[in-house]
């Protein structure tokens, strides 16, 4: 992909060019830029993807705190949801959960609106709500798993540390906030790192709930033509110019992540030896 990516057409249809091209050229960075509309298809993911990703980081830490450490009614209900959340794939529920958000009636509340002022149900698709809510209610992608990875991690820190805390008149959410947060920060990398790079790689709810495509989207459609042409005589060309632009859009998409990934891990590693006591 990286050296494919630095060809022009003439090292395309040269067969003797394998690793390194003799016309190397960044024209196909320029092309995948304007192809993928890169200058709004990346603020997009970031306003929908990341952000969303960011909320759930917090929200999964406030709930699996709180079922870790308190006595909670349902608690094994709540328990067996979010293994359900694990294990049921976002494909299942999506027919629901699209019906949901584009009537969105939490409660009955918006109903009553409707008989009582005649307002419409409002349709959140097409939103950042679509990503925002389900984030903040702890549901969203891949949610149950960061709920679990928190909770198994809080239930290994000493109960002392936090007793120490509540006899010097500290409540629940300051001893969450300045104990257990701070002693938590391997747990804390690794969800960020889950969470943002699932998030960033999502194409499936990102084409089911959004109007405009995110830049995972854009370049699985691109993608998808570029295969198409290439099953065609007639598109045999314009594949051969195609497939050096969409190798570079799949560049500039993966670098981000990468770059993520390494200064994370360099964070992951020394807060393993500094984040505390370890269960």
């Amino acid at each position: 992909m990286l050296v494919n990516s630095f060809m022009g057409i003439s090292d395309s249809y040269d067969v003797t060019v394998k690793w390194v091209p003799k016309n190397p050229t960044f024209q196909n960075f320029v092309d995948a830029w304007t192809v993928f509309d890169i200058g709004k298809s990346l603020p997009r993911t970031l306003i929908y993807e990341i952000v969303t990703a960011l909320i759930q980081f917090i929200t999964c830490a406030v709930a699996a705190y709180g079922m870790a450490r308190f006595k909670i009614k349902g608690k094994g209900i709540l328990s067996a949801l979010m293994i359900l959340n694990i294990l049921v794939p976002s494909m299942m529920i999506i027919i629901p959960s699209f019906v949901q958000l584009s009537n969105f009636d939490p409660f009955g509340i918006c109903t009553l609106f409707n008989k009582l002022f005649g307002w419409d149900l409002p349709n959140l698709i097409g939103t950042p709500l679509v990503f925002y809510l389900p984030g903040l209610m702890g549901v969203g992608l891949k949610g149950g798993l960061y709920i679990y990875i928190y909770t198994q991690f809080f239930k290994g820190l000493p109960k002392e540390l936090e007793e120490a805390a509540w006899i010097d008149g500290a409540g629940p959410w300051k001893t969450f906030l300045t104990i257990v947060l701070p002693s938590s920060g391997s747990a804390m990398i690794t969800v960020l790192l889950f969470s943002v790079i699932w998030h960033w790689n999502d194409l499936f709810l990102a084409e089911m709930y959004m109007n405009e495509p995110t830049f995972s989207a854009a370049i699985s459609g691109f993608s998808q033509s570029t295969v198409v042409n290439m099953l065609n005589i007639d598109g045999a060309l314009a594949s051969l110019i195609e497939v050096p632009v969409l190798l570079a859009g799949c560049l500039i998409f993966v670098a981000p992540v990468l770059i993520f990934y390494l200064l994370i891990q360099r964070k992951f590693v020394a807060s393993i030896a500094t984040s505390g006591i370890v269960g």
